[in-house]
């Protein structure tokens, strides 16, 4: 892992270097422009999805607004300014849906964004800071980095005690992972598929930044045997091939049909009652979008993938991790029905 890392930094480091700095070391991927200190960054504009929940947790006064539209049953379960801010646009992801003038507009000491670290990321972040001249920061985003991102956004957003403690609730989140997943020994992984879209057909590939938390839960995802890569849509014929273990979805009202349908009946997730409904509030557990929020959901997908995996994995605990990360995270109490409601079939 420490070499691929390297090799990537390498390969990105001539475009970075021109204007910005590669910190790895740090969590801070690249920057552009002087970043102001973190006592001076008091309006901070996210970029994308992640980088608006990263910036949520962790200094909910200070983020402008959100680059994602958000429902009223999200907005309740999230700590006031952040809860009452208005939906911006974003500058990241399939398409920017803000212009240069309305960010200069809104006038933020810095544009924060987080997640994949890759040429195009980051010749976008030059571009907007050499038409802009605001200071822009990119911070690693994959999974295992969120403790290090943590801590470093807190840095940045002046609040590094606060990013120090999530950052060590992260690790022990990661840490009970890791535990549960050697517990098994030679056990084979659960093949899991993880059904998107109404149909259940788009799923991610081996790889893919969306199948992050069920690949580092140890789950096999059986659409890697489809290759490497992002988001894509499979067949029906597919997925019976497959014959996953293990379905999870975010969306109950597919979990529902599934039970009554000629052709998912099939499949051995469904006819075994292991169809399982991620919780997506107030952002998605396992996805949507690829971000912090998934910590508050990998206890929940331990205790699907290994139901009843020795003393270690009792449900209560698992429950009980799941609850002070939320808690820390939004400022609220976990409702009991995300926990118990998450499961279906």
């Amino acid at each position: 892992m420490r070499r691929r890392a390297l090799l990537q930094l390498l390969a990105l480091a001539p475009l970075a270097a021109a204007t910005g700095r590669l910190r790895a070391q740090d969590g801070m991927a690249a920057h552009f422009g002087p970043v102001p200190p973190g006592d001076g960054v008091r309006r901070v504009f996210a970029a994308g999805p992640p980088a608006a929940v990263l910036a949520c947790v962790l200094a909910p006064e200070k983020l402008l607004g959100w680059p994602m539209q958000m429902d009223r049953a999200a907005r309740r379960l999230l700590p006031e300014p952040a809860a009452s801010a208005a939906y911006l646009g974003r500058l990241t992801g399939r398409g920017s849906t803000i212009g240069l003038e309305s960010l200069l507009a809104l006038r933020p000491d810095l544009v924060l964004d987080a997640g994949s670290v890759d040429p195009t990321h980051l010749s976008g972040a030059e571009r907007v800071w050499q038409q802009t001249g605001l200071p822009y920061v990119l911070l690693d985003g994959r999974l295992p980095d969120h403790p290090r991102q943590l801590r470093e956004a807190g840095r940045l957003l002046g609040v590094p005690r606060r990013g120090a403690d999530l950052a060590g609730l992260a690790e022990r989140i990661l840490d009970r992972v890791r535990s549960v997943v050697e517990a098994g020994g030679d056990e084979p992984p659960p093949r899991v598929y993880y059904a998107r879209g109404p149909d259940g057909l788009e799923t991610g590939l081996g790889g893919s930044i969306n199948m992050e938390a069920i690949e580092f839960a140890g789950a096999g995802n059986v659409a890697a045997r489809a290759g490497r890569g992002g988001l894509a849509r499979v067949s029906m014929e597919q997925v019976l091939d497959w014959d996953p273990q293990v379905l999870l979805t975010q969306d109950p009202d597919f979990a529902r049909r599934v039970r009554g349908h000629r052709l998912w009946r099939q499949v051995s997730a469904v006819r075994s009652g292991r169809v399982h409904v991620a919780p997506v509030m107030p952002f998605g557990w396992l996805d949507g979008p690829p971000g912090v929020n998934r910590l508050v959901g990998l206890p929940w997908l331990l205790a699907r993938l290994y139901p009843g995996r020795d003393g270690a994995l009792q449900e209560s605990r698992l429950r009980g991790l799941a609850g002070d990360c939320f808690r820390h995270f939004y400022g609220h109490g976990m409702p009991a029905a995300l926990w118990v409601g998450g499961t279906e079939a």
